[in-house]
């Protein structure tokens, strides 16, 4: 069975951090939400798991914040 690997695997953490931040420069916050939504649905194309991508989500919901609570 697949599972999601949380293991540190990006060369350069820093750069992939600035990437996106560079990506929503110059956005409207609808914009934004809209390239982050693209963005999650290539990579769970990418990751091609149903089960990886549960796993994922569920992992995301548990850093600490309601996901509820966000605001948009």
């Amino acid at each position: 069975m697949t599972a999601l690997d949380t293991s540190p695997r990006l060369d350069d953490p820093d750069l992939a951090f600035q990437s996106l931040v560079e990506a929503h420069r110059d956005l409207t916050p609808e914009q934004s939400r809209r390239l982050d939504a693209r963005l999650v649905l290539l990579l769970a194309n990418h990751i091609g798991s149903i089960t990886v991508l549960r796993e994922a989500i569920a992992a995301a919901q548990e850093t600490g914040w309601d996901v509820a609570e966000a605001k948009p």
